[in-house]
């Protein structure tokens, strides 16, 4: 096995830096509970501020769906509380009749036929009503065809689904059942007023940059706490997260499940999708093809994301806010593969 150490994570962050790529980033490498390497780069909130450390908080956008739902589901999944062959109809006894045998799993897989995405700060609704908008939308595709349509409004009603199943909100059930069990003391939903949260995207609306708000439309619209987005973590946490991860989440997720979770259900198609996890394995996946096709993991639109590969332990963390000052930059995405790759290839090629 080769070495990789924080100066060469630090060279790989400044020059992401140098390129535009982001204008700071935090990001660690490990093999289980070792940490190999660990580094930050730019300043936070705003560049020009203060420098980013390990407790900067990012915005994780869509890698909130594993840290929230997903965790969630897998541990009522281990437990018995939740099935994957329960359905839209047995929480939503009300839904449209197209959707009323989307099961658990076609939402954990994007496979219920869902539209990814659609604006509902714009539909002319109250809050309240954000399921029901959601639930009256025509499918793109028809439920379990195996070809996944990566659906934001797909997990926003799969979190919905969560909280009634038990009774609580989303953000408190993400707390006693992901954050608190693995120690993430610094991570949760809507971050209080003066927590250093790295800037994302200026919104158009008033000009100026957001900070400490979610970045996501829906996710702002539905109060901060959404299937979809809202988590903010830090790279200290975080390393929690992904060690946890690289360990099958022993302790809190029975191995079959974990098992079935990372399990690749969409063969052949453009996306490789487990039980709420990315795999690797097709041509642009952001964890490289480099990686085996048994590393798992997720990415955040805000420029996050995680890779693990269970049968080395290896995982790598990257939390960047590329969308500031404006979603339009793409520089991260072939420098995050390539990032992916060389560490695989210099630890274990």
């Amino acid at each position: 096995m080769g070495t990789i150490d924080s100066a060469f994570l630090l060279e790989r962050l400044v020059e992401g830096w140098r390129t535009g790529c982001f204008p700071s980033a935090a990001a660690a490498v490990g093999i289980h509970d070792n940490v190999i390497a660990e580094a930050c780069t730019g300043e936070a909130p705003l560049p020009g501020q203060k420098p980013v450390d390990r407790h900067t908080r990012y915005d994780m956008a869509s890698l909130s769906k594993i840290l929230g739902p997903t965790m969630i589901a897998l541990r009522a999944l281990s437990d018995g509380t939740l099935s994957l062959t329960e359905t839209v109809g047995d929480f939503f006894p009300d839904a449209p009749s197209d959707k009323q045998s989307i099961t658990v799993f076609m939402l954990m897989t994007h496979t219920g036929g869902f539209t990814p995405a659609f604006r509902l700060d714009r539909r002319g609704i109250e809050r309240e009503a954000a399921i029901r908008e959601i639930l009256m939308e025509p499918l793109i595709d028809k439920p379990g065809t195996k070809v996944p349509h990566y659906s934001c409004m797909g997990y926003i009603l799969f979190a919905k689904m969560l909280e009634k199943r038990f009774g609580k909100p989303l953000n408190v059930l993400a707390e006693e059942r992901v954050f608190k069990p693995l120690g993430m003391q610094e991570t949760g939903y809507c971050p209080a007023e003066g927590t250093v949260c790295a800037a994302t995207e200026i919104d158009p609306g008033s000009g100026q940059p957001i900070i400490g708000v979610v970045h996501d439309e829906n996710a702002r619209f539905l109060g901060g706490v959404s299937g979809n987005a809202g988590v903010f973590m830090p790279l200290a946490d975080g390393i929690r997260f992904a060690s946890a991860l690289s360990k099958r989440m022993e302790g809190l997720v029975s191995p079959d499940v974990f098992n079935a979770a990372v399990t690749n259900y969409t063969p052949g198609q453009d996306e490789h999708r487990g039980l709420g996890f990315q795999m690797s394995g097709s041509p642009m996946n952001f964890m490289s093809t480099a990686v085996p096709p048994t590393a798992f993991g997720h990415t955040g639109f805000t420029g996050t994301s995680l890779m693990v590969e269970p049968e080395t332990g290896l995982w790598v963390l990257l939390l960047s806010n590329r969308v500031y000052p404006t979603r339009e930059s793409t520089a991260l995405f072939p420098f995050r593969r390539k990032l992916n790759a060389e560490i695989w290839e210099n630890l274990f090629a």
